[in-house]
């Protein structure tokens, strides 16, 4: 098997895991584990995972100057976008949540145009306009609460600041790295992630009653920890080493369709009319904002 087989394979893997935590970490919240305890676990677990592998990649050490956009990155890429998302999660519903994560492209295209000056064409502001509509549709035409959901307008707000908070982390991260090996970032960005969360975290993880907790309970919060923090990001870098970014980004499309489906399939959401006619709308969105422009064409 060839490494590009191998790398389009460990994408998969990782969209697919993305597309199965919503409906397994839904699972779990909040009967066994509220969702800043999440957050706990997830941050705190990754943490010890990063640096237990850290010796398999150079030995770097961060310059001082880029201390201020490492504790940035972390603010906004493992502080405030997984406590949106979980808390989101816990208010609203494992499709909803599946759909609405997908607007990130969208998200970092708005906040391009704004800090860094992109140009932006026709086609991306017509994408930009159709992907809001659609999840602005999910925030204010769904039902207010729902079986497990007590908060779904506002859990489904909380996916978009998820989605930009995570937005400005892509936007942060690009010169990081560039400039220094994925296991040096991602140990750092996660411990500096820990001790941010713990004032925040620290109070829902000492409610966690292990006992009570089934053994599928426990092996939904394994699979968060392990699977959703720590193996996505190894599949997402080894799937970089062969294929192209935009190659990989290709395959947030799958989400929600994994999500969709794997929701639908246990039982834990109901797919509705207005919840298809939301989910083309950003997906459509999404896709104009991830086209390539032609050559020769003007930028609108």
């Amino acid at each position: 098997m060839s490494k590009r087989t191998l790398a389009i394979l460990a994408a998969i893997g990782a969209t697919t895991i993305y597309g199965l935590n919503h409906t397994i970490a839904k699972g779990v919240m909040p009967h066994h584990v509220q969702a800043f305890g999440f957050i706990f676990l997830r941050v705190g677990g990754a943490s010890l995972m990063f640096w237990a592998i850290s010796f398999l990649g150079p030995r770097e050490r961060i310059e001082r100057r880029d201390w201020g956009r490492l504790a940035l990155c972390s603010l906004f890429g493992m502080v405030i976008n997984m406590l949106a998302f979980f808390k989101g999660l816990e208010l609203s519903t494992p499709i909803n949540s599946s759909v609405l994560v997908t607007i990130t492209p969208i998200i970092v295209t708005v906040l391009s145009i704004f800090l860094i000056a992109e140009k932006v064409t026709r086609i991306k502001a017509l994408g930009i306009g159709i992907g809001l509509i659609g999840a602005l549709t999910l925030i204010f035409m769904s039902e207010g609460r729902g079986t497990n959901a007590p908060n779904i307008p506002l859990g489904n707000s909380l996916f978009i600041l998820n989605a930009t908070s995570y937005g400005l982390y892509l936007i942060l991260a690009k010169k990081l790295i560039e400039k220094y090996h994925p296991f040096t970032l991602m140990k750092w960005l996660f411990t500096l992630a820990f001790f941010m969360n713990l004032p925040i975290t620290i109070g829902e993880f000492l409610e966690i009653e292990w006992g009570t907790i089934p053994t599928a309970g426990l092996g939904a919060i394994a699979f968060v920890v392990i699977g959703t923090t720590f193996l996505t990001y190894l599949f997402n870098v080894f799937a970089l080493t062969e294929l192209k970014a935009s190659t990989v980004s290709a395959f947030v499309y799958g989400q929600p369709v994994i999500g969709i489906l794997f929701a639908l399939l246990m039982g834990k959401d109901e797919l509705t009319l207005m919840k298809v006619l939301a989910a083309l709308l950003v997906l459509t969105g999404v896709y104009l904002v991830s086209k390539q422009p032609k050559r020769g064409l003007s930028s609108g």
